[in-house]
Parts: C-alpha cells; structure tokens; sequence
C-alpha cells in the first residue's frame, strides 16, 4: 500500500490550506490507484447494460426496495436491516407491477432512459437551497480561499476538514446563501452568516469533513431548510447518477446534473464521473432522490489503464455519521449529533425558529440541540421569554445592496443590517451576519395592514359571520391584518399582502414574541400556552412574507406579535413539509415572475377543539392564495391541513399519527369558518367542480389544481 504524509510545516492559513488540500488529493489518489481492478470491470458491465451484475446483489435489492417505496409513498426507512434479497425484491416488483427481476427493476428505479418524476425538479429547488459558499478567513479577517458547505440541521454545516480545518479558522469564516442567480439572470441577494464553533466544531482529517454550528441558528437558517443525512442501506447502487450542487472555482451556485456516474463504492467513499474544480470541497452528492450520499472532497486523474479525464471522490455520508456517533460528547452536543437524522423542512419553511431560552425547536433531540447552541451543553434549558412592551425602537428603512457590488472575489455585498465599510474594502476580522435582533416600531397608528387592492382587483379583509360573531376590529401591521377571536384569544384570519418582486429573506437571531398592547391581555393566547410542552407558537402570517420594501424588516418583526400565532404541536409545525413549503412554492413562482400575491390563513375555530391551559387548541388550519397570472386572471385556491392527530400528546402521552393536506373549495373554507369568502370563491378553479371529488390530497405541489 502506498504511503501518504500527513500535512506539516505550513506557516500561513493559505498554505495550511494548500497542503491539507493536496494531502486529500493524494489519499484519493492512492484508493483510486488500488481499486482499479476493481472498478474497470464494473464499468465495463454497466457500459453493456448489465447494471445488476455491476453490483452486489444485496446492494441491488436493497437500492430497488428504497426506491419502490419512494415511489410508492412509504416510509423508505421502514425496512430492516436484515431483510433478504429475494424478499426485497419481490416486495419491490410488487409495489411497482413489474417482474421480479432485479435487472427489469433496477433501469425503472434508477431511471437509466432519463426519464424523471416532475417531482425531481422541485426536491433538487428545495435541496439546492441549503448549499452555500464558504469564505474561509484567518485571523486577520483577510480572505484565504473558498470552498462549498451545506446545511444537515436546523444548526449545523457540513464541509471539509479540509476547508475548516480547526475551530479557530471556522470562527472566522463565514457561509454565503444565495450566492447565485435568478431565474430572470440577476444575482440573488447574499445572505451571509458566521459560524459558532463554540456551540459545536466536530472534524476528521481522515474522513475529511468538518461539522460546525451556524451562528444565530436556527432563525439565521430557517429560510433555507437543510439536509438530512441517513446512514440507511439502499441509498445508491454502482451505474447510477448522482447530482452535486457546488460553488465551483469559487463561483457562483451551479449544478452537475445527471451525467455524473457512480462508478465504485469503496469502503469508505464513492467513486463517480462528473464535473467539478477547486471551491467544490464541501459540496453534497445527491442521488435522485435528494439524499446525500457523500461529500464530495478530490478530483483526481483517472489511473485506470487507458483512463481519462477525472476521477472524483466524496466520503460516504454513513461513514461520517459512525465517526461522529463515537464520538465522546456532553449531552447537548450529542443532541445536535442526533438531529442530524431529523426530516427537514422546505426551504423558507422553517416557521419554528426559536431564539435562546426559547421552546426548542424540534423533539427532544432538536430541543436539546437548541439549548446547546444558547450555551447550555447539558441540554436542559427550558422556560418562556415575552418580552416587555417598553422597547428599543429601531425602524429599518435602509436598501439592500444591489448587484455585483463587491470587490473582487467575494461576488456581491452580502445582504446584511452592517453599514459599509468607510476605509479598508478588507474583510472585517469578525465574521458579519445577516441576523439581526428583534425591534418592534412602537407607532402602530402608522401601519397600513392589509391592502384589498393590492392585485387591483378588489379582495377585502373577509368579513365574520353569523358563525364568528365575537371577533375583534382589525389589527392592522406592516404588510398585514389580523382579525381576533376575542372569546377563542386566537386569531380568526390573517391577511397578507406580498410582492414577489421585492421580498427579503434576511434571517433573525432573536425571535422574541410579545403582546399586542391594542387588546386587553386576557384577549391574547401568551406565553403560558407555550411553556415546557411540544406546543409550537405557529405564525399564521410566514415572518418572510410581509417583508418587502423598504419597511421589509419592521414587517418581519411585526410577525412576532402573539395576534400572530396559533397553538400548533410541533410535529404538524417543523413536519408537515408540504403544508410549511406550500406558501414558499407559491412565492417562489411569484419572486419568479415579480408577480403579487395575497394570502389569508388561519385556524378552523371549531366549538369541540380540545381545551388546554384555558384555549382550545385547533385541530385544522386554513390558507387561501390569490394571484393574478400574467394574462390579469385571477386564481383563488383554498387549502387545508389537520393536526388533531398530534394533539393527544399534548394531553396525555400518545403516539403521534398522520396528517394530510388537502386543496379544498373557498367556499368550504368559508363554512367552516363563518367568514364571507365570496369575492375569493368566485376566481377558484374548484369552485365547479363536483363535490365529490372537491377536497382532493395533495402529495406534491405539481398536484395544485390551477386552472378550471
């Protein structure tokens, strides 16, 4: 076996980096080297089309078992580990009405004619999100180079050791999201955040990666969602395509898609073929079905006799998550460890964003995840913060910066609250972050809430019924409306306008809520409701879909107000993937055509919802979307998701169940809430169709009936 020497002897953080790069690069030089023998016949099978005999049949079965039950809607993490093949595979034949014959099932589940679900496009959006650049910088604040991360948890980045290679150099550095272009050509607005070593910095120069907390999580992250890693069996098979989204030479966010092939599967990394360079350390390789399998970390030449081009290496995600499960570490650090296999939520989704001192923000592992990071590695803080109505008043009414507008190398001006530098363009020595604290403007005379004619088409504030006759005069904030329930203490609907073309999606570190000093307390739900149980204050108005324009930040802190949430257990709240992402889908449709949308939400106030702590707790919540398409059409659909079946455990212990999501008539909307919904009801498209097939699941956001 070849030798590799370990790095040593560099003086300066860019040559520290330089030799830990190229010490990677040879240790990849060296596998690649010694499994020629193995690799080349292998290729050579899958090149005939006999992809099965490329592979060990157990792995085979256990490929087309995951991915059957994709397909199919089942828990793919349900099978057992010691499942035989033979079972497998003919469980998988008949999920998918084919013969078993692991060949046959093979081509269907990898897809080898490139034939993909619609769906594939809307989990590589989603997965794309959580990628950024990393900016590794010194002590000194200057820049040493750059490489790509991404987001595993609500808290944590995976990159290279290779790129952090020590606590120190992560507090310096910083991770760049967003850095990328839109749809219509221009550059994204940067959102930048530093990294906290302190809440959690976990490396291995062997395995090359480096697993580091993000300052101000989880509100710096929550627009973006994150990864979740699995060491489950079945994940990827040797002739299959994989996908890295990097930041390749440091540029901007691009994307190896499908001619990127797996070609062998060591004990410790994956071999493929695709496209990558210097800046793609740290990247995520995806398999079809957006789980990562490896982080990438070499490119190195093909030795395989009559080879050319490059061979690429990633470390196996499975061997990572076993290094970091033997690791020694103190309760709360073990917590952020153990949230790395949490599902994640859809980008700009993650309405649960807790600060310090807060509930957490996940079960119990997320939740002792939390208090790490606030600076209780036990793992047991708890309690509630409601903040006094005496505050700071700050009234953001400052531009973003626009464009390219950086120096060279740093690819635009990131979007932060930092005034610009007056002196040196240098980067400052403390990393800058786009999280901000919490400052409520105290003049609520000057609030224009919500706009009926805001899509120039008259929408007004919906009006209680017969059905809600106790409800308060509306409360108006920046951007948005909310109507009380004075004897519930819940919000009976919220209106929001929101201009795709103009959105800010700058994070918080300090989500603090407080009360509307416009009402009388006993009229509020507080922070009573929420104290040491798995409740979540759940916004009705998304804290990202008022902020726009110049007063997009007072708009965002005007979310916080407890007017503003609902009782929702946490399952439903950091779970329900589709509900949470299902405004962001819309909004990203609208950021994409600089279109304008109205949203109305609530809860289903309904007189038989369970009491506890003195409220009812809803079992169902509502949203209707409005926009006007790009012929001047106005489309109104209706949506609605229960969680009565998380409740109980709120109650009593109880095991949690299922949820669904369903686009349902406007006009069921208004009967079950008592509000006049008419204006909204005459633009849905499901407003003649037959109502016996009106209410239909929804399984993806491709299944959104659109049109009449």
């Amino acid at each position: 076996m070849d030798s590799v020497t370990a790095p040593g002897g560099a003086t300066t953080l860019p040559e520290r980096l330089r030799a830990q790069e190229e010490y990677q690069r040879e240790l990849a030089a060296r596998r690649a080297r010694e499994r020629a023998e193995v690799r080349v016949p292998a290729i050579d099978r899958v090149d005939r089309g006999e992809i099965a005999e490329a592979n060990d049949p157990l792995r085979v079965a256990r490929r087309v078992d995951r991915v059957s039950r994709f397909r199919t809607g089942q828990d793919p993490d349900t099978v057992p580990a010691d499942a035989p093949a033979p079972a497998l595979v003919a469980d998988a034949a008949e999920r998918l009405d084919l013969p078993v014959a692991p060949q046959v099932l093979l081509e269907k589940v990898i897809n080898q004619p490139d034939f993909l679900e619609a769906r594939y496009l809307e989990g590589g959006f989603v997965a794309q999100r959580t990628v950024g650049r990393v900016v590794i910088r010194g002590a000194d604040g200057r820049t040493a180079g750059f490489g790509t991360g991404f987001l595993v948890s609500a808290h944590l980045l995976l990159t290279n050791h290779h790129v952090l290679p020590d606590a120190d150099v992560a507090a310096g550095s910083v991770l760049q999201l967003d850095f990328q272009r839109g749809l219509d050509g221009d550059p994204l607005p940067v959102v930048e955040v530093g990294l906290d070593p302190g809440a959690f910095f976990a490396a291995d120069p062997g395995l090359d990666f480096a697993l580091v907390a993000v300052a101000g999580a989880p509100a710096s992250t929550a627009p973006f969602g994150w990864c979740r890693l699995t060491d489950a069996q079945g994940t990827v098979v040797v002739g299959e395509s994989v996908t890295i989204v990097q930041h390749p030479a440091a540029r901007r966010k691009e994307v190896a898609l499908r001619e990127n092939r797996l070609v062998d599967i060591p004990e410790e990394v994956l071999h493929y073929v695709t496209d990558t360079e210097p800046g793609s350390s740290g990247s995520p390789v995806f398999n079809d079905q957006w789980e990562v399998v490896a982080l990438h970390h070499a490119s190195v030449p093909d030795p395989s006799p009559g080879g050319a081009g490059s061979l690429n290496e990633g470390i196996r995600i499975s061997r990572i998550l076993r290094h970091l499960a033997g690791l020694p570490l103190d309760p709360g650090r073990r917590a952020l460890v153990d949230a790395l296999d949490d599902p994640p939520t859809p980008h700009g989704g993650v309405e649960a964003a807790r600060a310090p001192g807060a509930r957490a923000t996940g079960g119990a592992a997320a939740g002792a995840a939390a208090a790490a990071v606030a600076g209780d590695p036990t793992g047991t803080a708890g309690g509630v913060v409601e903040v006094p109505l005496r505050l700071t008043v700050r009234v953001a009414l400052d531009a973003r910066p626009a464009g390219d507008a950086g120096g060279p190398g740093t690819g635009g001006a990131p979007a932060t609250s930092a005034p610009a530098p007056t002196a040196s363009p240098a980067p400052p020595a403390a990393p800058t972050t786009a999280v901000e604290s919490l400052a409520i403007d105290p003049d609520y005379a000057a609030r224009g809430g919500y706009d009926p004619d805001f899509l120039g088409v008259p929408l007004p504030l919906p009006a209680p019924g017969l059905n809600a006759p106790v409800a308060s005069a509306e409360l108006r904030y920046h951007h948005f409306s909310v109507v009380m329930h004075r004897a519930r203490r819940l919000a009976l609907c919220t209106a929001v306008n929101v201009d795709g073309a103009h959105t800010d999606a700058r994070p918080r570190s300090d989500d603090r809520w407080i009360l509307d000093p416009r009402l009388p307390r006993e009229e509020q739900t507080g922070a009573a409701v929420y104290a040491d149980n798995a409740l979540d204050r759940g916004h009705l108005v998304r804290r990202l879909d008022p902020s726009w324009g110049p007063l997009a930040r007072a708009a965002n802190d005007d979310t916080f107000h407890y007017t503003n949430s609902a009782p929702q257990h946490h399952a439903f709240n950091a779970g329900s993937t589709l509900w949470l992402g299902l405004e962001e889908y819309l909004l990203g449709t609208a950021r994409r055509d600089r279109l304008r949308i109205s949203v109305l939400a609530g809860p289903v106030l309904a007189p038989d919802d369970p009491p506890y702590r003195g409220v009812l707790l809803p079992r169902q919540f509502w949203k209707v979307v409005a926009v006007v398409d790009r012929g001047g059409r106005l489309v109104v659909t209706g949506y609605v998701l229960g969680q009565d079946a998380f409740l109980p455990s709120v109650l009593a212990e109880a095991t949690f169940g299922a949820y669904r999501t369903f686009q349902v008539p406007v006009s069921m909307i208004g009967a079950l809430t008592g509000l006049d919904l008419s204006p909204y009801a005459a633009a849905d498209p499901l407003g003649t169709v037959e109502a016996t097939v009106a209410a239909h699941e929804l399984r993806t956001y491709g299944e959104i009936v659109l049109g009449g």
